[in-house]
């Protein structure tokens, strides 16, 4: 009986991630490890549980008539996890989290790896992507967003804050006439992250001014490419302060208009309320909250 909810556990895991590699990676298993026990499974029910080819798997009819069952097997397990070792001293289970690909050296990105020493018990996966992921749908525990939140049956905690600023290389800006005021800075070339909406609001004392740029140079997917184009001198970019602080103090890139104010934004912990780790998510939010470095990041 246990190889049937092993074998059960696995089938999950290959449906939710689309392919034996993915679902080895997330149970921390080989893929012929995987294969095996999906093998097994198939041959003791007499099915088929995927259409396999060498690019893709898919569910059968059987497989998808399954599968509801599996997984309500799989989230009660964990569930029972949760309860007995949520409050424990020792807690035990696994987390699924996503995080914002950029800010590996914020105290938000240690914080979890302090909390990962402190229980090793607890199994973490991290998805790291500046594209905002569906919670309920891939299956996370807990989300870590920035900005704004839209209306949502999420549940949320504020549990910092982080700052940025607008910067330019060396180059770029020898290149062109000085930016010393808010019309010269809407006239720069600006480097666009495709999520992001581009609008912008400085605040000049009480006054709050915003603008959209009117010169995109480059638009890219990720606050990585866009700091390496920076870098390159194609233009500007408002930046996460941690993300370019190291930078700006190397003389690699030079903050803009630092007598503006750039609103911060807020740093937020995410997640279902109707996640079967309910226990263990709260504990690790409760550990970002007691930080007192992850508040500005």
């Amino acid at each position: 009986m246990l190889d049937d909810y092993r074998g059960l556990a696995v089938f999950v895991a290959v449906a939710d991630a689309g392919s034996l590699s993915a679902a080895g990676r997330q149970l921390k298993l080989s893929t012929s490890v995987v294969s095996h026990h999906l093998s097994r499974l198939e041959a003791k029910l007499g099915v088929t549980l995927f259409f396999r080819s060498t690019r893709s798997m898919s569910l059968t009819p059987e497989g998808r008539a399954a599968l509801d069952a599996a997984r309500r097997m799989v989230e009660a397990g964990e569930e029972a996890l949760d309860l007995l070792g949520g409050d424990a001293d020792e807690p035990v289970g696994s987390l699924r989290v996503a995080m914002p690909a950029w800010g590996e050296q914020t105290q938000l990105r240690q914080t979890l790896w302090d909390f990962a020493r402190r229980y090793p018990m607890v199994a973490i996966s991290l998805h790291s992507s500046d594209a905002r992921v569906d919670i309920i749908k891939d299956g996370f525990d807990l989300a870590i967003r920035t900005g704004e939140l839209r209306d949502s049956s999420l549940k949320c905690k504020r549990i910092g804050v982080f700052r940025r600023v607008f910067v330019a290389s060396p180059a770029y800006l020898a290149s062109r006439p000085p930016v010393v005021s808010l019309e010269d800075l809407v006239h720069c070339d600006f480097i666009a992250i495709s999520m992001i909406p581009d609008a912008v609001t400085l605040m000049d004392g009480d006054t709050s001014l915003s603008f959209e740029p009117e010169n995109v140079r480059l638009e890219v997917d990720s606050i990585a490419a866009a700091k390496s184009a920076v870098l390159a001198g194609l233009g500007i970019r408002l930046f996460p302060l941690s993300e370019v602080n190291d930078d700006i103090a190397s003389g690699r890139l030079v903050q803009i208009l630092p007598e503006f104010a750039v609103p911060e934004l807020g740093v937020y912990a995410v997640w279902p309320d109707l996640s079967p780790q309910k226990k263990l998510t709260r504990r690790l939010i409760d550990y970002f909250s007691m930080r007192d470095d992850v508040a500005s990041t």
